[in-house]
C-alpha cells in the first residue's frame, strides 16, 4: 500500500506494519491508523516517527521512555486491555510523545509523561492511556556521578 507522507514522501507499507488506535490519538480522534517509521543512519535509533496513514500531515515523535531512564509500571483497566487486544505483558511496548516548546528563544523538547502510548506488537493495536493522576516514583539510571 502506497502513502504519502510529509517527511517521508512517497512511501511503500505493508499492510502488516499498520498500527489501528481505535480511539485515535488525544485531539487527533479520527486518525487512527498509523505506521512508525524513522530515518536510516548508523548512529543507535532514539526516536521514532509515528505517522498517520489517514492524515499525511500528521505525524509525532516518539520514544522509549527507557532510552531517557523512565520505567512505567501500568496497571490496565479491563477495557483498555481488551482495546489492546488482551496482550501478554512482553508483547506490549510503551512510548512517550515528544512535544517541543519554543520560549525565550530556546527550543525545548519534552516527553508527555501523562499520556505514554501503548502498542500491542503482536496484533499491532495502539492506545493512549491518559493518567488523570501521575505521581512519578523516578528512578535516574546512567547517571555520570552520584549524588
Amino acid at each position: 500500500m502506497k502513502v504519502e507522507t510529509y517527511l517521508f514522501g512517497s512511501v511503500d507499507i505493508s499492510p502488516e506494519k499498520i498500527i489501528n488506535f481505535p480511539n485515535g490519538l488525544v485531539g487527533f480522534e479520527a486518525s487512527k491508523r498509523y505506521m512508525i517509521a524513522h530515518e536510516e543512519s548508523e548512529a543507535p535509533r532514539v526516536s521514532y516517527t509515528l505517522q498517520s496513514l489517514d492524515d499525511p500531515m500528521l505525524a509525532f515523535q516518539i520514544i522509549d521512555p527507557a532510552a531517557l531512564g523512565f520505567n512505567y509500571e501500568l496497571v490496565l483497566s479491563d477495557a483498555e486491555n481488551a482495546l489492546l487486544g488482551t496482550p501478554a505483558p512482553e508483547d506490549v511496548v510503551v512510548m512517550q510523545v515528544l512535544s517541543r516548546k519554543e520560549e525565550g528563544g530556546k527550543n525545548e523538547i519534552s516527553p508527555n509523561l501523562r499520556a505514554p502510548l501503548l502498542i500491542n506488537t503482536k496484533a499491532l493495536l495502539g492506545y493512549q492511556k491518559i493518567m488523570e493522576k501521575f505521581v512519578p516514583n523516578v528512578t535516574l539510571s546512567n547517571l555520570a556521578s552520584s549524588v
